[in-house]
Formats: C-alpha cells, structure tokens, sequence
C-alpha cells in the first residue's frame, strides 16, 4: 500500500464530514488535505482508542519525534510520506502538526475544563489550527481568513462536544465547562451516569445558541476574495450546522446515542454549498 492509498483510506474510513468537502478539490489540493486530515486522525486516535495513558503519552511523544524527522528529510510514517511532499507548497509548517498534537496531549492530562475560556484554549490546538492549517490548503489569498478559519473550527469543535457528550462521559471527560454546569445545576456525576434532565436540556442549548452564534461570526469575517476558495470550508459548516439543528431538534438526546447524518445526506448538503456557492 503507498501512503497515497493509506490517506485515502484512513480519511475514507472515518465517515467524517470533512471527506464529503474534500471530494470537490482539485487533485493537488485534495491530496494535500487528505493527507493533513489523516494526520490528525491518526493522533487522535492515540487518545481515543490506547486505554492505559502512560502508553498514550509515549505514542505522542514518538510523533512529535516523528514530525520533527519528516521536517528534517525522514519520514517513516505513511502519513507524514504523503504529508510531507505537499507541506512547502500549502505552507503547513511543523508548528502546526506540534500544535495539534500537543491538543490531543492535553486530552490525557485534563478532563475538566473550569471555564470557556480555558476549553478555548484545548478548542484553538485541536480544532483551530486544523482550521488555519486547511484554509491554507484550500487556496487562502487574504490574511484576514485565517481569524475566520479559527472561529469556524471552534464551532466545528464545540457542535462535537455537544453531539459526543455522552461518549465522552463513558471514557470520564467532560468538556462542558464547570461554571456553565454550576449556571444551570447540572451535577458533574449526573453527566457521567448520564442522568437526562430539564436542566441538562437547558445546558445543552445554551452550548448549541453559542455554537451558532460563532458559525455566524466566522461567516461574517469571510473576505469577499477568498469565498469561492473557501468552499470546503463553508461545506462543512453547512454539514455541521445541519447536524447541529438535528441535535436540537432530537431534545439533545446525546447522552445514550450518539446523532449523526447519513452520507447522502452529508453529499447533498455539500453538492449544494458547490453549485450554489452559499450555505
């Protein structure tokens, strides 16, 4: 199997929302942010799926190592071998691929978050700079687009906290920050037992209202100039909205399942932002 075709296979497999954007690319660019995307599978796959988290920390730390060698001319990983011919080119700099690891490190050293601002943080590394990382790739022509990029994935990333609540609360996370459970008295072990609740429903819209809100704001601070560039992008905001408004409209019944959209329907909803060129 050649890198391409491992990529290919780890984006493919993840069903992800991403992947119905990438179809509409060019070649060079879908190859690009294939192989990007499949990065950041891979590490946080480490997270999700290595159980003991000293061995998890050890398999971080061996990519950053490996990150750093694939800069240096040495890549040995099948990822970083597909990454690495198309980095120079989109300007996806070692920094970037750091950063995201050091977001999923912070998965296996906190399970609470005290308040918004400090989820922004664990936010801007994991779902932020995948952001910028991606608008470059897409064809970014005006600075102004990478603050867009950034509010964009923080709403990408707080509609999965919303829709993974439940997930998240089996393997002891909580990211819903504790002064907002405190605002709507929403006990920490009743989302670990996953006790569905009136106040629990509030929580979650007060998180879905914000969530929007900054789908709205990343909207707004789109440059003119990089609209038609920025399409993926505004595919995915579309997907992920729609599932958002699903969530809602289910009564936020993520705590004993987990919401999502079929594929046609994510290819449909991007087909639409392609030919329309609006969500």
């Amino acid at each position: 199997m050649t890198p391409e075709d491992y990529v290919q296979q780890k984006a493919a497999a993840s069903g992800s929302s991403f992947y119905y954007a990438f179809l509409f690319l060019p070649r060079p660019r879908r190859a690009a942010i294939t192989a990007f995307y499949a990065f950041c599978r891979e590490v946080d796959d480490v997270v999700d799926e290595v159980h003991d988290p000293g061995v998890a920390a050890t398999k971080l730390a061996w990519w950053q190592t490996e990150v750093a060698r694939a800069y240096a001319g040495q890549p040995s990983h099948p990822v970083m071998k597909a990454l690495m011919p198309h980095a120079a080119d989109y300007r996806i700099e070692p920094q970037h691929l750091q950063a995201v690891i050091e977001g999923c490190r912070m998965d296996l050293e906190q399970t609470r978050y005290l308040d918004f601002a400090g989820l922004q943080r664990y936010c801007h590394l994991v779902a932020g700079i995948v952001g910028e990382v991606a608008a470059g790739i897409f064809g970014q022509t005006d600075p102004r687009t990478t603050e867009y990029a950034h509010r964009l994935g923080l709403a990408f990333q707080l509609t999965n906290i919303i829709r993974d609540v439940g997930e998240d609360a089996l393997r002891g996370r909580i990211y819903l920050p504790v002064n907002e459970l405190q605002q709507f008295d929403v006990k920490a072990h009743e989302l670990l037992k996953r006790v569905h609740s009136e106040r629990f429903v509030a929580l979650m819209r007060f998180q879905a209202e914000r969530a929007r809100r900054l789908y709205d704001e990343a909207l707004a601070l789109l440059p003119a100039a990089d609209r038609r560039a920025q399409k993926p992008g505004l595919m995915m905001a579309s997907i992920y909205r729609t599932l958002l408004a699903e969530i809602e409209r289910d009564g936020f019944q993520v705590l004993h399942q987990r919401v999502s959209l079929t594929p046609l329907r994510k290819f449909w909803l991007a087909w639409k932002v392609q030919a329309l060129g609006r969500l």
